[in-house]
């Protein structure tokens, strides 16, 4: 049975879909030829002229035609003082576009974290916010108790960008009439239930503590160099881009980036700390042990990592 798609995109960069066509094996229009399914619009696949554009959206908004999926990148942007006219098309807000369209389709999907949770814009003066969330709090701009015409929440998808298996992913799992059980943010947990430490090339140092306090070395980046690996969920050591790499593997810190409150408010790169403790430990994890366990740890550490340099 064929199934429709239709991709909205609103307060964005559009890195999530260019991260999209970054899909192989199958990439992704062959994904969507397998899948039977029929991209009635996306922004950077689709050729049609703006009339045409027009007549799609207004039988989607009357039902006329059926919408089976509706994908939305990018925050939705209800500045200045809730109007939406800073984002618009066709002169009219694009915020009552979202609206109207998700109304009509059997799923929602919000890709990315700008989507999902407000992202960038979140604090601003556009007033951006996630489709059913704003940063960790539900309601965002569809409503706490939004469902789609079959009655599922949003599904978010969130990372920046979103890995573009994960989309893939969902739209089989759609397709298939799988069932995607959901975490606390609406995320999917087959890949956001895991850490992104998890996977780590490092985690070994972490876990006898053999730290970094500057760049281009082997160990840990999460004790000085801000690195959210430990405390941020995400498929990102999962699914390697371009299956080979990941921000950890290249010795860049994790940014966090799938959490529903990035951009963090402080710098990046640093490590908030008390008593050279981070603020931010792992879920469950409790202070005081840790300080103990991590103190020991580090007396342990094998040579083979305390003798770790690399540079000259």
């Amino acid at each position: 049975m064929s199934r429709t798609l239709y991709w909205l995109q609103c307060g964005s960069c559009g890195g999530d879909s260019m991260a999209l066509l970054s899909m192989e094996s199958p990439d992704f229009t062959e994904l969507l030829r397998i899948l039977n399914i029929e991209v009635l619009w996306h922004p950077s696949l689709s050729n049609g002229s703006p009339d045409h554009h027009r007549r799609l959206l207004k039988e989607l908004l009357s039902g006329d035609r059926p919408l089976d999926i509706l994908c939305v990148e990018g925050a939705v942007v209800r500045g200045p003082g809730g109007t939406g006219m800073y984002n618009t098309f066709d002169a009219n807000p694009k915020k009552d576009l979202v609206s109207g369209l998700a109304k009509r389709a059997k799923y929602v999907i919000a890709v990315g974290t700008c989507a999902s949770f407000g992202g960038i814009g979140a604090d601003g003066e556009i007033e951006a916010t996630g489709l059913q969330f704003l940063k960790r709090a539900r309601g965002g701009f569809l409503g706490a108790g939004f469902t789609s015409a079959e009655g599922h929440p949003v599904m978010n998808l969130p990372g920046c960008p979103c890995h573009y298996d994960v989309v893939g992913g969902v739209l089989t799992a759609l397709s298939l009439g799988t069932s995607l059980p959901l975490d606390e943010y609406n995320a999917p947990l087959e890949w956001y239930g895991l850490l992104v430490h998890q996977g780590c090339v490092r985690n070994e140092y972490h876990e006898y503590r053999v730290e970094e306090r500057d760049f281009g070395e082997k160990g840990c980046l999460f004790f000085y160099r801000g690195c959210h690996g430990p405390v941020a969920y995400g498929p990102c050591n999962k699914l390697l881009w371009n299956r080979r790499s990941s921000k950890t593997r290249i010795g860049v810190p994790c940014h966090g980036c799938t959490e529903p409150d990035f951009p963090q408010p402080y710098p990046f790169f640093r490590t908030r700390a008390i008593a050279d403790v981070p603020l931010e430990l792992p879920n469950g994890v409790d202070r005081a042990h840790y300080l103990a366990y991590k103190a020991m740890a580090a007396a342990a550490a094998p040579e083979r990592l305390t003798k770790r340099k690399t540079r000259v």
